[in-house]
């Protein structure tokens, strides 16, 4: 499932089979306002027999003229590859509240975005569905108090992060001596792996 915000660039693709810019909107799923996405880039490749001249003609295009039409067989692909559904900044705040409500789980505007589509799609109802989360919604705090009347917590073992001292170590600018330190550092110099 294609998940876009208001910045619907992949969403409008994936319906027109036309790969538009307009200007972007800030939103508070801010990893999601964005034009030209470098994974539909690499999903041009694949679908057009990863052929690179095809992809650097399609964003020649882009370039010159703000847009280009996707081929008839990469338009299809796309189509039987794909779903895909937008979700705007209203129904990402409900989406937060439901599932708030319903099991307790703070959602952050992103994977919000992602449920919101989910739920928008017409995929088989007793299939398992999964939305992967890639942030904590303390990353976005000002939202979720917004959203529902709370600051989220950081997580226990960033909790400190705001008030523990900060700690620095000055480096030369000299490529050698930062290796130096990262090896020793890490104890990567005494063997020690992860």
């Amino acid at each position: 499932v294609i998940a876009t915000n208001e910045n619907d660039i992949l969403y409008r693709t994936y319906t027109t089979g036309r790969y538009e810019l307009r200007d972007v909107v800030a939103t508070t799923s801010p990893s999601m306002d964005i034009q030209i996405s470098s994974n539909f880039e690499r999903y041009l490749f694949e679908a057009g027999n990863r052929d690179p001249a095809e992809v650097r003609g399609r964003m020649g295009a882009l370039r010159q003229s703000g847009a280009f039409e996707l081929s008839q067989s990469q338009a299809a692909g796309m189509l039987s590859d794909f779903t895909a559904a937008a979700a705007s900044m209203p129904d990402v705040a409900a989406c937060i509240r439901d599932v708030k409500e319903r099991s307790g789980y703070v959602l952050e505007p992103h994977t919000a975005c992602g449920v919101v589509a989910l739920q928008k799609t017409r995929l088989p109802a007793d299939a398992a569905h999964v939305v992967l989360a890639t942030a904590h919604p303390a990353k976005f705090p000002d939202t979720i108090e917004s959203v529902l009347g709370e600051r989220p917590a950081l997580p226990h073992g960033l909790a400190s992060l705001m008030t523990d001292r900060e700690r620095m170590t000055v480096l030369p600018n000299d490529l050698a001596a930062v290796q130096r330190y990262v090896l020793e550092t890490t104890g990567a110099a005494k063997g020690v792996t992860a």
